[in-house]
């Protein structure tokens, strides 16, 4: 039987309690979460290079008028060489096992993370 993995992908915030579906738990921020223990965080990996450029990171704000305009920018970064590895890699990951990225940012629905969630899931 031939087809598709299905892929799991869940988005989360980096201070939430580690889950049982998580799966492979994966930080995605460049920078590491104000506050937090690397022992706290209960990471398998943290894949900083897949997060947005410092550039994009700094312009966008998280403000949610420019969201639209920033996710946009930031699938373009996604398909530059080095980043659509790292894709591919998570990819990968979330085709074996459910895969959880984790954001510091306080509201995922304007994420970087959500944006990559959505890029892995097609």
């Amino acid at each position: 039987m031939t087809g598709k993995a299905v892929i799991q992908v869940q988005v989360r915030r980096i201070y939430e309690p580690p889950a049982p579906a998580d799966g492979v738990r994966v930080l995605v921020d460049r920078i590491w979460p104000r506050g937090l223990t690397r022992a706290n965080a209960a990471l398998d990996e943290w894949c900083k290079e897949v997060a947005p450029s410092t550039a994009l990171r700094k312009w966008y704000g998280h403000d949610p008028q420019r969201f639209e305009e920033f996710s946009q920018r930031y699938r373009v970064e996604l398909e530059d060489e080095h980043r659509s590895k790292l894709v591919s890699h998570l990819r990968e990951v979330a085709s074996q096992r459910a895969l959880t990225l984790l954001t510091a940012t306080k509201d995922i629905q304007i994420s970087a993370a959500k944006v990559l969630m959505e890029v892995l899931s097609r």
